[in-house]
């Protein structure tokens, strides 16, 4: 009678087996949950492509204006030589290699700027080179060349005094002579009227 009312403390067979699936079905999903709970890696994205630079040309550089001159007499080295605008009568003497050894530069104006296609001559007697090389004596009513004239021919074009000249033949010094007829307008005390009155009378 006492085995028959004894508590049954052992559950059933098919209790145990079912809290076994429940738990091991429990732990998978505990499982799944954190491992899909993990951040996953994102791939970066491909650094931009950038063209490669290209070289940058070497930017020109803009030509010097030259003049030629000749340069003969008593240097060491006589010719045609080409300078720089604005040179000057003593850099024409020193390219063509200096005076000679015992010579002189005679009366010339060393400090006196070039003129584009004129001719030095080095060592010259006073009355041969006191003044910028000149063109052979023009006949009568020819045009004065603006660079090569004294002063004194200059004197002798029509409404053009000493004052007149001396200022053509200063502003030829400094701009290294004339280019064109028309840049008399360009001197002090040359206006339109006296323009018109010149412009068929010289030449350059």
């Amino acid at each position: 009678m006492l085995a028959e009312h004894a508590p049954r403390l052992a559950p059933p067979r098919a209790k145990v087996v079912l809290l076994a699936v429940l738990g091991l079905a429990a732990v998978l999903a505990a499982a799944l949950y954190a491992w899909r709970s993990q951040p996953s890696a994102e791939p970066l994205p491909p650094p931009p492509t950038t063209a490669p630079a290209l070289p940058t040309p070497p930017t020109p550089q803009p030509t010097a204006p030259s003049l030629i001159v000749h340069v003969t007499g008593k240097v060491r080295r006589p010719g045609v030589i080409t300078l720089p605008a604005g040179s000057r009568v003593t850099d024409a003497v020193a390219a063509a290699g200096g005076v000679k050894k015992g010579a002189t530069t005679g009366p010339l104006n060393l400090a006196r700027r070039l003129i584009d296609g004129e001719q030095i001559v080095v060592g010259a007697p006073h009355t041969a080179a006191a003044q910028p090389p000149l063109t052979a004596d023009s006949p009568p009513g020819a045009p004065i060349n603006l660079n090569t004239a004294t002063a004194e021919q200059l004197d002798t074009l029509p409404g053009v005094g000493e004052v007149l000249a001396r200022r053509i033949v200063d502003y030829r010094e400094s701009h290294g002579g004339f280019r064109d007829v028309a840049q008399l307008q360009d001197v002090s005390g040359i206006g339109d009227s006296k323009y018109a009155d010149l412009k068929d009378k010289v030449t350059v």
